[in-house]
């Protein structure tokens, strides 16, 4: 197997981590990066891209990152807190009237970002073309009322997440989640992350392929199945269905809640960047600012009584949890996605981490835990 990158000398553990993946998990293509102190200390990358054709990943390779994508937007959220642009405790009406319809007058942006809206799935069932659209989604979610008394029970927020915090974001900056995120902090910090991949990076991206016995479609009429499909409109977990998420029209369009594309060593530098600062420059977000996003809000049985994981949610972001995801400690945050991607950071330890991968493997997927252990042994060496 052949690696491209690099890794500081005290965080070999990590490189021999990355190594232990392709030759024990099944590994197909994949990056690894790590920031310490704002200093970047691994940036790793092997394998395939597209193993259709052979195409070796390389360190412009992006790759679909699902759900990483609600940290993006939760750092977007607390910045505009942090300028005093967003009260996340006020209703998210008083930015966008029309939200308040059904009932949803009371929800405010916390709400959302800790997966109590009540708002998991839509009642509507806007097709592929409305959703790409954006403005149907926001006209279906104006006329949705909450499955519950909002504040009160939790559902994961698949898509629904992204996409009413995307326009709360609409409504303050004038700018689409996407553009309001290259523009805030993507261009300055020269990161290849995106929400809406540009037409010119489809040929950097990575394929999609699913491990053999990954779990296949539960009941299509399931909570879950049409929180994480948008009522059928997009084909998961199939990939190359007619919008799967190889498909590039997807990843072009605006899906904020779980359609951001991007490489390792981004979102590793995002991370970076919000809990520590990266190369002497300030830290994107304060650590007043960190804190009140560390606040346990949700955790325990969902709402329709989906088992207890042992997942604990802040605003926006997973915090450190043994039995679901573990991290560093009580001070990191950050999000995974579908495919094994996983990113956080910790401004404790002052860490980035960010792994990114091909091959989705689902239930038992050992390989970013691997990695993590190895950053933790190399942290408490140094």
């Amino acid at each position: 197997m052949e690696y491209g990158g690099w890794a500081d000398e005290r965080y070999g553990a990590v490189a021999d981590a990355f190594s232990r993946n392709f030759a024990e998990s099944g590994e197909l293509g994949a990056s690894v990066a790590v920031f310490a102190a704002g200093r970047k200390v691994v940036d790793l990358w092997g394998g395939v891209a597209d193993e259709r054709t052979g195409r070796p990943w390389d360190e412009h390779t992006v790759v679909p990152v699902f759900s990483c994508a609600k940290g993006v937007v939760s750092v977007c959220v607390h910045l505009l807190a942090q300028e005093g642009r967003l009260d996340l405790d006020a209703p998210v009406a008083r930015y966008w009237p029309e939200f308040a319809n059904g009932g949803k007058e009371g929800i405010t942006a916390r709400m959302v970002l800790a997966h109590r809206a009540g708002l998991p799935a839509l009642d509507r069932s806007p097709g592929f073309e409305e959703i790409t659209a954006w403005t149907p989604v926001v006209h279906a979610i104006e006329e949705q009322a909450p499955l519950w008394e909002p504040g009160t029970a939790h559902e994961y927020h698949g898509h629904t997440f992204g996409f009413v915090l995307g326009e709360l974001i609409r409504r303050v900056t004038g700018l689409t989640p996407g553009a309001y995120f290259r523009s805030a902090i993507g261009d300055g910090l020269g990161l290849r992350t995106w929400i809406g991949l540009p037409e010119q990076e489809v040929a950097h991206l990575a394929r999609l392929v699913e491990a053999a016995g990954r779990p296949g479609n539960p009941d299509p009429e399931s909570l879950i199945m049409r929180i994480v499909t948008m009522n059928g409109a997009f084909a998961f977990p199939g990939l190359d269905e007619p919008h799967g998420w190889n498909d590039p029209a997807l990843l072009r369009a605006e899906i904020p809640g779980a359609g951001a594309v991007s490489s390792a060593r981004s979102l590793a530098t995002l991370y970076a960047a919000v809990a520590t600062g990266v190369d002497g420059s300030a830290r994107l977000l304060t650590r007043d600012t960190v804190t009140d996003a560390l606040r346990e809000l949700t955790a325990g049985p969902s709402w329709s009584g989906f088992p207890d994981l042992g997942a604990r949610w802040g605003s926006g972001f997973l915090l450190d949890a043994p039995r679901f995801r573990p991290m560093l400690g009580e001070r990191s945050f950050g999000n995974d996605g579908s495919g094994g991607q996983f990113a956080f950071g910790d401004d404790e330890y002052g860490v980035g981490f960010a792994y990114t991968a091909n091959r989705m493997i689902g239930h038992g997927d050992a390989r970013s835990a691997r990695l993590v252990t190895a950053v933790r042994e190399c942290l408490s060496r140094s």
